[in-house]
């Protein structure tokens, strides 16, 4: 993803990380940009954009319109920074920009810090009224208004923090500026009284007072509030403690000095230290490793009067905790009972307590702060546990472990994630040469990632990369106990190990929970509470306690609640499953069982809930086809690997042992992917697999797949003719609709498009739609409905992405991209070309990255880019030659290269390539592509009359299919209408134009 800053505090500003001025052109542009931010991070429809770019005048094609604006936004961020045009989103009803890099974003974390040096910080980032150049926008105006009241209260705050620092004079001077452009505003006017009566013009302040109190009669008929009232009296009284110093508080400290830089915690430590003064007891929990102690600490740090009382050294259960806290404090025992003694000594002093590791004497603690939180009035407490201390009042900070890096094999993105800093930081730290670079970024990144970034287990896997370097410590990550041992002799025993680590809580259980904790490590990826109560054969109560000893998370983020294990947490765990066989047995059978369920909803109105479900469960599938679910399980997972485009792990889940009954279901289906990814079959093999097919779907799955292999004549062949389930019914519709549309049958096209939409409509199943809308939105670009067709493949789009069906996402941006260059728009049909070509190869769906990649050619070569055109068309025509029967797209391919070689001046090779597509369309029945070949043939053969002919051929044959030609097409065929009228004359033309309509295509080629 692109770093690039955004800037709303003052004119509309966007940067590089460099600093570099990114030019967004256009108004347009920058008003649609200006409304993005305004509502950066939320979806903002279609509707809403073009009205408020537009207003009561929009454009005729105000869709188009607003999509033309948002590629060029698009271009614009990315011509800056490489991958930051996907910070705009498209995402149904509309686009949201995706950033957190916006100053007035960064303006609001500074303004919610206390101190004024942060508060000036925040001031800073301003360089005018907010979105100056847009601001009487109705789309901003609330923003704009609402950040300027914000600067306002900060503007009031960080006077308030000089007035303490004695800035009377300045603060005075400043201020006055700033109250008259705000002469009702009463706290800033307070301020302004306190800073002119602290400096000693305790007259001015009067008036300053009188002025705002004859004001709010006249103007709002109010007196000034008691606030106001009460600060005028103490100015007359002359109050000395209006202008007096602050007082500084001097406490003797006992924080532990720094040993080496805290990495990855500036946000943490920024919350925590909002937190602490506003609650009296603040505690941190989070699994052993998470790095509670070292956040503690450092958050108290800015604080005066802290005392760190270290509780791992006591006995679990310990009773004896008041006398520990009275040995820390080294305050004298006396005969008064020690929890007493404590009160008393602390209820008149001022104080932070850190209690330290509270996990193993919860509840003595937790009685302890009972009491010393009612009678000591002026004690804050910070405590670290791994468990909740289950107090009133208690605030619970959970230590999330360090952010992971999200793409190993981005360096920049490797060295942005904290986890990695601090590993890097160690490393370095223990051997001088270690440096974070290229070479070593996936190494680190694989590291965090498997040791969940937890800073304990980071740092004691960096003290091995001296002896066994960044990659020797990722390979021996499976025998992790044994790698994650210190011998820093500085570091408590219960730290010098992750064992130690974990067991130290694993002993802290109860015996009834600690088979329910080993049971979780089978999951892979978490679990349901369903699952979890299922298989480990425990209850919600059992899970909750785990949860409580932060040694299960629960995450909330997806639509269902998951318990998850750390993976070092996972891998102690499974060390310790007494019985395993049984586990694994019950899970294989719980998650096979959730597969045959979900089979039969991915065909309904239940598919995009049951496809989320099923992803979420992906790596507790693959467990469970490896621990006993085989075939059958694999058979209820075959569309969902469909769907998902899965086909390698399908094909080889499909190939496992099983009854004959679950090998003969699972045999068509092999048979269907291993189409679908180009491999040779033989179609007696085919007939006799599909024997047995009792609904048909199996039938249809391989027919389907023999048409995306251009196998049509099998596809035909095998397509049933009849069946009583509706759903497969649909399916072969929608097959039937892409062998017209190949074969340029509009009726035949249009029928069982029609009636496919329909079904699957009243079936729910999205996926069936977007089929039979891609057949309709066919239909209409041949019909030249382009405008109609774009809409159809845009409401494609928004299903498939709403679906997560990648592949067919891309397929939908390869339509648009078709379009776009049929129609001329060649800059925006190269954009969704090329970001369809980069998600289909990225998912590995065949069919899709040709289409995809021929998009790409053909927006190429209408760009005058020839080599990049005569590169993809040339591999593609190469691939398509090479296929058992001419492929479907070889015909518009060879035509498309043949004009662009004609564009390079060798008019003998295209007009061989345009006859070779001419021939390949006439063998395979594709009259669509015989017209086109016709008229490129004409753009290339030399002899002028030859060419008029040519071109009456493809006139007459346009009208028989009903296909007229694009836009695109239309500009080659005048092009070379106007070069052979320029030698013939038009009346010569004509009549060989009208002696050609009267050619059947096939002797219009004989011609030649």
């Amino acid at each position: 993803m692109g770093a690039v800053q955004f800037g709303v505090l003052g004119p509309l500003a966007v940067t590089t990380d460099s600093g570099e001025l990114v030019v967004v052109p256009g108004t347009k542009v920058r008003m649609l940009l200006a409304d993005l931010l305004a509502h950066r991070n939320q979806v903002v429809s279609a509707d809403r954009l073009i009205d408020d770019l537009w207003g009561d005048d929009p454009p005729a094609h105000s869709a188009g319109a607003l999509q033309v604006r948002v590629s060029q936004l698009r271009k614009a961020l990315n011509d800056a920074e490489p991958g930051a045009r996907d910070l705009i989103e498209s995402r149904p009803p509309g686009y949201v920009l995706r950033t957190q890099a916006v100053d007035a974003d960064r303006f609001a974390e500074l303004a919610a810090e206390t101190d004024a040096y942060q508060l000036a910080r925040a001031l800073d980032l301003w360089r005018g009224e907010p979105y100056a150049d847009v601001a009487d926008e109705e789309f901003c105006r609330a923003e704009a208004a609402r950040l300027a009241e914000q600067r306002l209260v900060v503007r009031e705050r960080f006077a308030e923090a000089r007035l303490a620092r004695g800035e009377h004079d300045l603060v005075a001077a400043e201020l006055a500026e700033l109250v008259a452009k705000h002469p009702l505003r009463e706290g800033l006017r307070a301020v302004h009284l306190r800073a002119l009566y602290a400096a000693g013009r305790q007259s001015e302040a009067l008036d300053s007072y009188a002025d705002l109190r004859d004001r709010l009669a006249e103007e709002l008929g109010l007196d000034p509030g008691p606030e106001l009232v009460a600060l005028r009296r103490k100015i007359l009284e002359q109050d000395a403690a209006l202008s007096a110093p602050p007082r500084a508080a001097i406490v003797r400290n006992s924080l532990p000095a720094q040993l080496d830089e805290l990495v990855g915690r500036a946000e943490a430590l920024a919350e925590l230290r909002t937190l602490i003064p506003a609650h009296r007891l603040v505690t941190l929990i989070g699994p052993g490793g998470v790095g509670k102690t070292r956040l503690a600490t450092e958050a108290a740090r800015e604080h005066d009067g802290v005392h760190v009382v270290e509780l791992a050294t006591l006995p679990p259960g310990d009773q004896r905790i008041a006398e520990h806290v009275l040995g820390t404090l080294e305050l004298r025992e006396t005969t008064e009972e020690a929890v007493d003694r404590l009160v008393a000594a602390l209820r008149q002093r001022r104080m932070l307590l850190v209690l330290d590791n509270c996990e193993h004497v919860v509840e003595p603690v937790a009685e302890l702060l009972a009491r010393l939180l009612r009678d000591a009035a002026d004690v804050s407490v910070l405590a670290t546990s791994r468990e909740p201390l289950g107090l009133t009042g208690e605030v619970l900070w959970e230590v999330p472990p360090l952010a992971l890096p999200d793409d190993e094999h981005n360096l920049d993105a490797v060295r942005r994630s904290a986890a990695a800093r601090l590993f890097a930081a160690r490393a370095a730290a223990r051997q001088r040469g270690f440096r974070l670079d290229a070479h070593t970024a996936p190494a680190v990144a694989q590291i965090c990632r498997r040791l969940d970034g937890l800073p304990l287990a980071l740092e004691l896997a960096a003290t091995r990369v001296r002896a066994l370097g960044v990659q020797g410590v990722v390979d021996r990550l499976d025998d992790r106990f044994r790698l994650l041992a210190t011998q820093q002799r500085d570091v408590p025993p219960r730290q010098r190990t992750m064992t130690a680590v974990i067991g130290w809580s694993w002993d802290l259980l109860d015996e009834a929970d600690r088979p329910v904790l080993a049971r979780l490590a089978v999951f892979s990826d978490g679990c349901t509470p369903e699952a979890a109560e299922r298989v480990c054969q425990t209850d919600l109560d059992a899970l909750a306690r785990l949860v409580d000893r932060s040694l299960v998370v629960l995450d909330e983020s997806g639509e269902r609640p998951r318990y998850r294990l750390l993976e070092s947490v996972a891998a102690f765990c499974l060390e310790r499953l007494d019985d395993a066989d049984e586990v694994r047995a019950r899970h294989a059978s719980y998650y096979t069982d959730l597969a045959a369920h979900a089979d039969a909803r991915l065909r309904g109105a239940g598919q995009q809930e049951w496809l989320a479900r099923l992803d979420a469960e992906t790596g507790n599938l693959r467990a469970a086809l490896a621990h006993g679910g085989g075939l059958r399980l694999a058979n209820a997972l075959t569309w969902y690997w469909f769907l998902r485009g899965r086909f390698t792990e399908a094909r080889r889940a499909l190939a496992l042992p099983g009854s004959p009954t679950d090998v003969a279901r699972a045999t068509p289906w092999r048979i269907g992917f291993a189409l679908l990814q180009g491999d040779p079959i033989v179609p007696d093999d085919v007939r006799a697999a599909l024997a047995g097919d009792s609904d048909g779907r199996a039938t249809w799955f391989v027919a389907n797949a023999a048409s995306d292999r251009s196998d049509v004549a099998l596809a035909q062949e095998l397509l049933p003719e009849a069946t009583d389930d509706p759903w497969t019914a649909a399916a072969v519709l929608a097959s039937r609709a892409k062998l017209a549309h190949a074969a340029g049958d509009l009726a035949a096209l249009e029928e069982a498009a029609t009636r496919s939409a329909a079904i699957f409509a009243d079936l729910g199943d999205r996926w069936g739609r977007l089929q039979a809308n891609d057949w309709l939105g066919g239909l209409a670009e041949m019909r030249g409905e382009h405008e109609r067709a774009a809409a159809l493949h845009h409401e494609g789009l928004r299903w498939a992405e709403e679906l997560g069906l990648w592949p067919d996402v891309g397929g939908k941006l390869s339509w648009l991209a078709w379009i776009a260059v049929q129609t001329r728009d060649y800059e925006a049909g190269r954009e969704l070309a090329e970001r369809a070509y980069a998600l289909v190869v990225e998912h590995d769906a065949p069919a899709a990255v040709v289409f995809a990649e021929m998009c790409l050619g053909m927006a190429a070569r209408r760009s005058a880019k020839l080599d990049v055109a005569i590169t993809h068309l040339t591999r593609l025509a190469d691939e398509g030659r090479g296929e058992p029967r001419p492929a479907l797209y070889l015909p518009m391919v060879l035509v498309e290269l043949g004009y662009a070689v004609e564009q390079l001046g060798d008019s003998a090779a295209a007009l061989a390539l345009h006859t070779e597509a001419f021939d390949v369309a006439d063998v395979a029945g594709w009259p669509r592509d015989t017209t086109g070949a016709l008229e490129g043939m004409a753009s290339a053969v030399s002899a002028p009359d030859l060419a008029a002919r040519l071109l009456g051929a493809a006139s007459a044959a346009r009208l028989v299919l009903d296909a007229p030609a694009a836009p695109a097409e239309r500009d080659e065929i005048d092009r070379v209408t106007e070069r052979v009228v320029a030698v013939l004359g038009r009346d010569r033309f004509d009549a060989l134009l009208a002696e050609g309509s009267r050619l059947s295509p096939d002797e219009a080629r004989a011609q030649l």
